[in-house]
């Protein structure tokens, strides 16, 4: 089988290698993490089966997506969260748990047919996060493509469509309980998300490595000042 993997997070490039590796001789499997890679004329010339996209950050021209079997995996029980910031979206609202739903590409955002879903915890910071849901796309998921014949089935039920959040939606405010100033800091705590923040004076205050004692009385942050501009 031919694959193409394009992922542009060093916890996806890195488990793409070690997929890469595993199956060398078994499977033809090449890695995109720039733009620049994943053109049609790269993919037409190694004519992919699958095209694996965990968390790929660009526009993809339609001549790809048209024609070959592109998969992505979205982290919500599609079509519940269909849209952006999934991560971020649900954990403001609550959620423990989740699916990470392995969907074919359409022209309908989230709305392709689903090949499988495997459940996630959303326990701890947003990169230990996106490291487990990495393990389980590379370890559980991606062996069944590579193995087995799978038909997707379209998705059931009614959608419910997440809005992309912005930078300023990250700022803690007063009126936060700690519990929430804790999400807010550890659902952004991850390799190229802007930090959850606090305006002081002249300086904008940003948070990472949020701990949280066990009677969840105190809070602890490593926390960075930045003049503000």
């Amino acid at each position: 089988m031919r694959i193409i993997i394009a992922t542009v997070k060093s916890w996806n490039i890195e488990r793409a290698k070690a997929l890469q590796k595993q199956y060398e001789g078994v499977h033809d499997i090449v890695i995109y993490t720039t733009k620049e890679e994943y053109t049609i004329d790269n993919v037409r010339n190694f004519n992919p089966d699958y095209i694996f996209m965990p968390h790929w950050s660009y526009l993809v021209s339609n001549e790809i997506t048209g024609n070959y079997a592109c998969v992505v995996f979205h982290m919500t029980d599609l079509p519940y969260g269909r849209g952006g910031s999934p991560l971020q979206n649900l954990i403001v609202r609550g959620h423990k748990e989740t699916k990470i739903s392995a969907i074919k590409v359409t022209e309908k955002l989230d709305g392709g047919p689903v090949y499988m879903k495997r459940p996630l915890s959303l326990e701890g910071s947003a990169q230990e996060i996106f490291v487990r849901c990495a393990d389980i796309i590379f370890r559980e998921m991606l062996p069944v493509f590579l193995t087995e014949k799978i038909e997707p089935k379209p998705q059931e039920g009614e959608p419910v469509v997440f809005k992309r959040r912005k930078p300023e939606e990250g700022q803690i405010t007063p009126d936060m309980e700690l519990d929430k100033i804790y999400d807010y800091i550890r659902m952004l705590d991850a390799e190229g998300y802007p930090r959850a923040y606090m305006e002081f004076g002249g300086y904008k205050l940003e948070f990472e490595q949020a701990q949280a004692s066990a009677d969840g009385q105190e809070l602890s942050a490593r926390v960075i000042f930045k003049k503000q501009i």
